[in-house]
C-alpha cells in the first residue's frame, strides 16, 4: 500500500542525510518556538470574541460539550489530545465511524460542517501550540490507529518533528473530505491520499526551515480566501514560495555582496592611503560599499544572476556578474561625480567624496570578490583535485580509467569522473585520442597521452583498471579494430553510451539523418546506447504514458498519477545489461578486477 510513498519521497526534493536538518540546529528551534508561542499566544488573545460566538454557537446547535478532544500522535511517536470545536454529534455512532470524514458525513452537524469549511474548529490549536505538543507548520498530527500503519522509515522521519496547525499537505489537500466518498472512506484515504500526503510531509521535513514555515502559512492564509479556496499552488511554489525565494536569491546574496564590497572598498582605501593622502570618513567609505553593492543586486536580480544556482554555474555563467558589476560601477562612478559637485551635508565646508581611480579599483576588487564566493567550492575542489594528483600515493586506493576518445564524450566522462563522489573512487590518468592536434594537450584537466596504438602500454605501465570507451562517430570497421586493441588489455572495457545520439532520437521519435531516412549508424549507436543504459520504451509508449498521466492530473487523481510517473521512471531509467548505470557498470568493473 505505501511503496508509492517509498519511491517518491526518495527521488522529489531529496537530499543525503537530510532528515530533520533544520532539527538539530539550536538557533533554528529557538527561532521556531519562539515564533510559535508569540503567534498562539496573539492568537489566543485576538481571537478570544471568536471563542466566544463559536462556543456560544455550539452549545447552542447541538447537546455535548463545546470542544473536541482527540488522540493524536505526536514528536517522538508521543501521544497527545489535540483540541477542536466539537463538530460532530455527541452519540455513539461517531465514535465507531470511521477515523476520517468523508463529505456529506453524517456525523457531521450543520454548524459543524461550516466550521470545518471555513477551518475554524482548528482555532483551538493555538493552546496545543502554546502547550508544545504541536507547532504552527508541521506535518498533521494522524490517529495512533493510521500511524501504526505507515512504513517505519516514514514513521520515523515524519514523527521527529512537532506535528503543525498547517503543512504543505494541508494547502493541497484542504478539501480532503470532497475526495472521500461514504462507503469507502478508509480504503480511498489508506490507498489514495495518505501516500501522497506523507510524502508531502517527509519533503517538508526534509527541507524544513523557517523561512519554508512563513511561506506555508502565507499559502494557508492565501488559499482560505474565498475567490482562492480552489488554487492549488505547484508543489515547486509551496516549498520554494515569496519568503524562502527572496531570502534564497536576493536577501542572503546581498548580505555577502555587501560584506565582500566592504572587505574590497577597505582594501582599496588601505592601499591608496600608503601613496596617497585619504581623509574621506568612515561615513563616507561605508556609504560607498552600501551603494556599489545595491546598485550590484538590484542590478543583478534585473538580470537574472540570481536566478542561477551557483554552486553547480557553468564558467560561462561569470558573465552574469561581470555585467552587473559594471554597471554598477559607471552608475557608481556618476553618483560619486555628482555627490563631489555638491556641498557635503556630513562635513560642512568640503566637497567631494572619493578619488574615482579609488572606485575602479574597489570595484574590480569586489568583481573579484563575488566570482570567489560563489564559485568557491569549485575552486576548493579543483585545488583538491590538484592537491590529491599531486600526491602519488593517495591515488592507490582509486581504481585508474583511461578514457578513450577525447571528443565530447571523452570531455564529459573526465568531467564527470573528477567531480562529486566519483573522485573518491576513480582517477581518470588521461585520455587516449588519434587526433595529432590533441596530443599533449589538456582536457577537462586531463591530459591526452597518446593515440590508440599507445592504449596497450599505457595500460600496462600506469596499471589502468578500467579503460572507458567513448568515441561514436566512428565507422564500424574502426571502431572493431579499436575495441580488439582494448580488449587485448588486462582492464576491463566500459562502453560510453551515445547521449547525443540518444537525445536526437527521442526529440525526432527516431534516428533521422535530417532527410526523414532513418541513419543506420545513429540507429547502431543508440540501440548500443539504450542497451547500457536500459531506456526501453518507444515514443509512442512514451507519449501514451505521459497521456495517461496528463489524464490522471485533469481527473485531480495524484495517487494515480504518480503511480503512473512511478512505473514510467523505472522502465526509463533501470538498465537493461545487469541493471547498471556506467559508473556502477565501472565500480563492478573494478571490484570484480
Amino acid at each position: 500500500m505505501f511503496k508509492t510513498i517509498d519511491k517518491l519521497a526518495s527521488s522529489e526534493y531529496v537530499r543525503p542525510n537530510a532528515i530533520t536538518r533544520a532539527v538539530s540546529r539550536p538557533i533554528d528551534r529557538f527561532v521556531r518556538r519562539l515564533m510559535d508561542i508569540t503567534v498562539s499566544a496573539l492568537g489566543i488573545i485576538l481571537t478570544a470574541p471568536v471563542f466566544a460566538v463559536i462556543a456560544i454557537l455550539v452549545k447552542n446547535d447541538t447537546p455535548g460539550p463545546v470542544y473536541y478532544r482527540g488522540r493524536r500522535m505526536g514528536l517522538r511517536g508521543r501521544e497527545f489530545n489535540i483540541l477542536k470545536f466539537r463538530t460532530m454529534f455527541e452519540e455513539p455512532a461517531s465514535d465507531e465511524g470511521p477515523r476520517v470524514t468523508a463529505q456529506d458525513d453524517p456525523r457531521v452537524t450543520p454548524l459543524g460542517r461550516w466550521l470545518r469549511n471555513t477551518k475554524l474548529n482548528e482555532l483551538p490549536q493555538f493552546w496545543n501550540v502554546l502547550k508544545g505538543d504541536m507547532s504552527l507548520v508541521g506535518p498533521r498530527p494522524e490517529d495512533p490507529e493510521i500511524v501504526q500503519k505507515w512504513p517505519e522509515d516514514v514513521r520515523e522521519e515524519v514523527l521527529s518533528v512537532r506535528p503543525g496547525i498547517t503543512s504543505p499537505a494541508s494547502v493541497l489537500y484542504r478539501n480532503e473530505e470532497t475526495l472521500l466518498q461514504n462507503g469507502q472512506v478508509m480504503h480511498t484515504y489508506l490507498e489514495k491520499i495518505l501516500p501522497s500526503k506523507l510524502r508531502l510531509d517527509q519533503l517538508y521535513v526534509r527541507n524544513r526551515s523557517v523561512w519554508l514555515d512563513l511561506d506555508i502559512l502565507f499559502w494557508t492564509f492565501l488559499v482560505l480566501l474565498p475567490k482562492l479556496d480552489t488554487y492549488a499552488p505547484p508543489e515547486e511554489l509551496l516549498f520554494l514560495g515569496p519568503v524562502s525565494r527572496v531570502m534564497r536569491r536576493y536577501v542572503s546574496w546581498f548580505a555577502i555582496d555587501l560584506l565582500v564590497t566592504f572587505i574590497a572598498f577597505g582594501i582599496t582605501g588601505g592601499l591608496w592611503r600608503s601613496f596617497a593622502v585619504l581623509d574621506v570618513g568612515w561615513t563616507r567609505a561605508v556609504l560607498a560599499a552600501l551603494g556599489f553593492s545595491l546598485i550590484f543586486s538590484l542590478t543583478g536580480a534585473i538580470l537574472g544572476a540570481n536566478r542561477i544556482t551557483w554552486s553547480k554555474a557553468s564558467s560561462s555563467d561569470v558573465w552574469d556578474l561581470v555585467l552587473p558589476a559594471v554597471i554598477a560601477s559607471g552608475l557608481s562612478l556618476l553618483l560619486n561625480w555628482w555627490i563631489g559637485t555638491q556641498p557635503d551635508i556630513l562635513y560642512p565646508g568640503t566637497t567631494g567624496f572619493l578619488p574615482p581611480a579609488m572606485v575602479m579599483i574597489a570595484s574590480a576588487l569586489a568583481l573579484f570578490g563575488f566570482v570567489v564566493v560563489r564559485f568557491r567550492a569549485r575552486l576548493l575542489s579543483g585545488l583538491a583535485y590538484r592537491w590529491l594528483r599531486g600526491r602519488g600515493g593517495a591515488w592507490m586506493a582509486r581504481e585508474k580509467v583511461l578514457i578513450i576518445g577525447g571528443g565530447a564524450a571523452g570531455q564529459f566522462m573526465a568531467w564527470f569522473l573528477n567531480n562529486g563522489d566519483q573522485i573518491n573512487a576513480f582517477h581518470v590518468v588521461g585520455i587516449v585520442d588519434d587526433d595529432l592536434y590533441k596530443q599533449g594537450t589538456r582536457m577537462q584537466g586531463v591530459p591526452v597521452l597518446g593515440r590508440r596504438e599507445d592504449i596497450p602500454r599505457l595500460v600496462e605501465k600506469q596499471d589502468i583498471g578500467i579503460l572507458v570507451f567513448a568515441i561514436h562517430n566512428i565507422k564500424s570497421a574502426d571502431r572493431q579494430a579499436l575495441l580488439e586493441i582494448c580488449a587485448n588489455t588486462s582492464a576491463q572495457v566500459v562502453m560510453m553510451p551515445d547521449l547525443l545520439a540518444m537525445m536526437n532520437a527521442v526529440s525526432q521519435g527516431s534516428p533521422s539523418n535530417g532527410n526523414g531516412e532513418v541513419d543506420d549508424q545513429m540507429e547502431g549507436s543508440l540501440s548500443q546506447s539504450t542497451e547500457f543504459t536500459g531506456l526501453k520504451i518507444q515514443p509512442d509508449q512514451l507519449r501514451e504514458s505521459l497521456e495517461e498521466i496528463d489524464a490522471f492530473l485533469a481527473e485531480g487523481d495524484l495517487a494515480a498519477a504518480r503511480d503512473r510517473l512511478c512505473a514510467l521512471e523505472k522502465q526509463l531509467q533501470i538498465p537493461v545489461r545487469q541493471n547498471q548505470s556506467p559508473v556502477e557498470a565501472m565500480t563492478s568493473a573494478s571490484e570484480g578486477k
